[in-house]
């Protein structure tokens, strides 16, 4: 008797853990679903932030004054801002969002609108030194004719360098596609407006 009563309460024991362990599996499963919201909602607020700032405070120009600046700037001195036209932040989100497909390759930036002028310096490098296969310039070609700018910017300012240096070293060193390098150079456009 004392053996089936010891039974009884172990197995209520364990029929009290298991239902412990369900309520803190729902109460946990509950919060990863409220959490990505919550999440998500402090990244735009993260990136109105950014973008209420650089939409204010740009530095950069087409002109090739300041394109010739650049090699002078302290490497941790920040190129920001549009060049041609205003900011748009439902454009800026989009650019920054689907920038993070690439976070792990250093060389492309993160922000458009916030390069380090040690980053663009080097870029630039590649833009003059990296020397294309004929293969590897189909690739380049192919972004120059399909990317929505029909090159790595609108003109062929300091953005023009950049990022035409950072599509030469992506096909080179990561074997991209011309194609990858067109969502590179269509996400990465800093020109400002909505286009």
């Amino acid at each position: 008797m004392a053996k089936e009563n010891t039974y009884f309460h172990f197995s209520i024991s364990i029929r009290k853990l298991f239902i412990i362990a369900i309520v803190f599996f729902l109460i946990g499963g509950i919060s990863l679903y409220v959490n990505p919201k919550s999440q998500n909602s402090v990244v735009q607020q993260a990136v109105a932030a950014r973008f209420e700032y650089l939409s204010k405070n740009g530095n950069s120009s087409c002109s090739g004054n300041f394109l010739k600046s650049i090699s002078t700037m302290d490497d941790k001195a920040r190129l920001q801002g549009s060049c041609c036209s205003p900011m748009d932040f439902k454009k800026y989100s989009e650019q920054v969002k689907g920038l993070q497909k690439y976070k792990e390759i250093s060389e492309i930036p993160a922000d458009p609108y916030d390069i380090q002028a040690g980053l663009a310096k080097k870029l630039m490098s590649y833009y003059d030194s990296i020397q294309l296969t004929a293969n590897e310039q189909k690739e380049y070609d192919y972004a120059m004719q399909s990317s929505k700018e029909k090159g790595p910017c609108c003109c062929k300012c300091w953005r023009w360098n950049v990022y035409g240096g950072l599509g030469k070293y992506l096909i080179q060193h990561y074997q991209f596609t011309g194609k990858q390098i067109t969502e590179i150079w269509d996400l990465s456009d800093g020109c400002g407006g909505n286009g």
